[in-house]
């Protein structure tokens, strides 16, 4: 007969918070009725666009890589949706990369780069708080993909930045400002 193993489930940190502590602290402070109109964050895009790479194949091959280092999960490589003339840019063309992220992996995204990659930025006084899109969505840009740990410098082809869209379930910007504070978004004063 076999042995039962014990079962031990792992929970991401920020995730065990937003349970525990923002989920009722925001239930408290915006009066909800039920416990479904708690806003939460469903997921986040990090995404890259490379322009370069029409030229060098091997650019986006690296980004590519790069951004699953960042995020835990393999990167799709995206391609224009149309032709624009003036950046030399046909129909098809592979230019950026991205990752949508969501459930375990995207809190221990969003812990990694709360708590370790932005106060790597230099000179960093915290991130835009008006950055949100009018539906409880934020956007975030990073200029250097250098400030997460998993990044060797050494190793790198070209240094380049990202985009982070965190896509809530809040129908306000105010209540996604509130959530994404509460689990420890730095905004600026």
């Amino acid at each position: 007969m076999a042995e039962k193993k014990a079962s031990t489930t792992y929970h991401p940190r920020l995730k065990v918070i937003y349970k525990d502590k923002v989920a009722k602290e925001l239930m408290e402070e915006f009066q909800y009725s039920s416990v479904m109109q708690v806003p939460k964050i469903e997921k986040v895009v990090v995404s890259v666009g490379m322009g370069e790479a029409l030229n060098n194949k091997k650019l986006l091959d690296a980004t590519v890589k790069e951004l699953g280092q960042i995020t835990g999960q393999k990167a799709v490589k995206t391609k224009a949706r149309k032709s624009v003339a003036n950046f030399k840019v046909r129909e098809g063309q592979e230019i950026g990369a991205m990752v949508t992220l969501r459930g375990d992996t995207m809190y221990e995204f969003l812990d990694r780069l709360l708590s370790v990659a932005l106060p790597r930025v230099k000179d960093f006084r915290g991130v835009n708080a008006n950055a949100f899109d009018g539906h409880g969505n934020y956007s975030l840009g990073i200029t250097e993909q250098i400030i997460f740990p998993e990044i060797d410098y050494d190793k790198i082809e070209k240094v380049s930045g990202l985009n982070v869209a965190i896509v809530t379930s809040a129908p306000t910007d105010q209540e996604a400002r509130s959530l994404l504070k509460r689990l420890g978004m730095p905004f600026k004063r």
